[in-house]
């Protein structure tokens, strides 16, 4: 078949649906992305995948704007004649289904995450919700990275039962993330979060509890990785992070193209976010065998075991992170390192990748025959 991949960043396909591409092009597939360009396109065409550009803002979501994007992708789709359309982020899920609807062409949409418009509240929220409920309805599967997200669009009647299916987020490389030995305790206790800068994301609430848990541990660090993205709505600026070093509660460390070697030498990563699909920073911290502190909202709670991986806390309180830090350092060294134990154990059980590429094979195999679908 020929099978169009669309998102809102190249660079989403290259980090997260490396394993999606590489099982299509296995089964011989002709595999096309449809996104906006950035860097990551050269390797993404070295993998075997075409590449066409897409022009859309992934700023929120605003009614007023999103035709234009509903219109875009309707042209791709019908140039592009794809037999089906597998399709990742907010905006692809929504615009692309309706789009895909007028092409008639089989679309398969994954809920990595709801957005903010979503959980608003007032006008936003019910423009968000009307928005899904047309765009999903009567597709042949829609794929959902955590319970949470699952039940509530079956609560709401956004999907029914026989569609949604789950997945253990975008599934993770179980030998490239693999158990690194646990970091010696003679240095300074070191804290990690990962995460692009975004309030969001809860860097706010990570840098107040490092200030709370600095004032009865002055040697503890706590490093922050990530981009800054001026785009959002809720980022946050480079001069505000330079505050934050100058005062001594963080230490930032901009970006990196291999996470793996920051991992390794924390002893804890963090992640106190208000909301995820599937967060990917836990998940790779958590098959490298480091313990876990994230906030006990849908999508964390789904990846740490409270008490057996990690700890939870309360979302929005750097006061709960700060007593979460606080529990992990009260930790002997070893059942530190059993924390982190049980976390890899836990992704060997129910993240590996090949869950994924299993679930999303089998919907290709369930789609009904079409005019426009060429035989495998």
């Amino acid at each position: 078949m020929k099978v169009l991949l669309t998102v809102n960043a190249a660079w989403n396909i290259w980090n997260f649906r490396r394993p999606l591409v590489a099982m299509l092009l296995a089964d011989g597939h002709e595999v096309i992305v449809l996104a906006p360009k950035d860097d990551s396109v050269p390797k993404i065409e070295a993998l075997g995948c075409s590449f066409h550009h897409l022009e859309m803002s992934v700023q929120g979501l605003n009614p007023l704007k999103e035709p234009k994007t509903l219109l875009r992708l309707r042209r791709h789709f019908r140039e592009l004649k794809p037999d089906v359309i597998l399709s990742f982020t907010i905006k692809n899920n929504i615009f692309g289904a309706i789009a895909a609807k007028s092409a008639g062409i089989p679309f398969v949409p994954n809920v990595t995450g709801l957005g903010t418009a979503f959980l608003s509240g007032g006008l936003l929220e019910r423009v968000a919700v009307m928005l899904y409920k047309t765009a999903f309805r009567n597709l042949p599967a829609v794929f959902f990275q955590n319970e949470d997200d699952r039940n509530l669009f079956l609560e709401r009647g956004l999907v029914t039962d026989a569609q949604a299916r789950s997945l253990p987020g975008s599934g993770i490389d179980l030998d490239w993330f693999a158990a690194a030995a646990y970091p010696s305790e003679e240095g300074a206790p070191h804290f990690l979060m990962v995460a692009r800068l975004l309030r969001d994301k809860g860097v706010l609430e990570y840098v107040d509890a490092a200030r709370r848990v600095k004032a009865r541990h002055p040697e503890a660090r706590f490093q922050l990785l990530g981009a800054t993205d001026a785009e959002n709505r809720t980022a946050i600026d480079r001069e505000t992070v330079q505050d934050w070093e100058k005062e001594g509660a963080i230490e930032y460390l901009g970006t990196v193209d291999d996470v793996r070697p920051m991992i390794e030498a924390a002893q804890c990563v963090v992640l106190p976010s208000y909301r995820e699909g599937a967060p990917r920073t836990l998940i790779e911290a958590a098959s490298l065998a480091r313990p876990l502190i994230a906030t006990d909202v849908p999508g964390c709670r789904a990846v740490v075991d409270n008490g057996k991986t990690g700890f939870l806390c309360k979302p929005r309180s750097g006061e709960s992170l700060a007593e979460a830090c606080e529990a992990f350092l009260g930790l002997s060294p070893e059942e530190r390192a059993a924390l982190g134990r049980a976390g890899r154990a836990k992704m060997e059980r129910e993240y590996g990748q090949s869950i994924v590429v299993e679930a999303y094979r089998k919907v290709l195999c369930e789609l009904p025959p079409s005019a426009n679908r060429r035989a495998t």
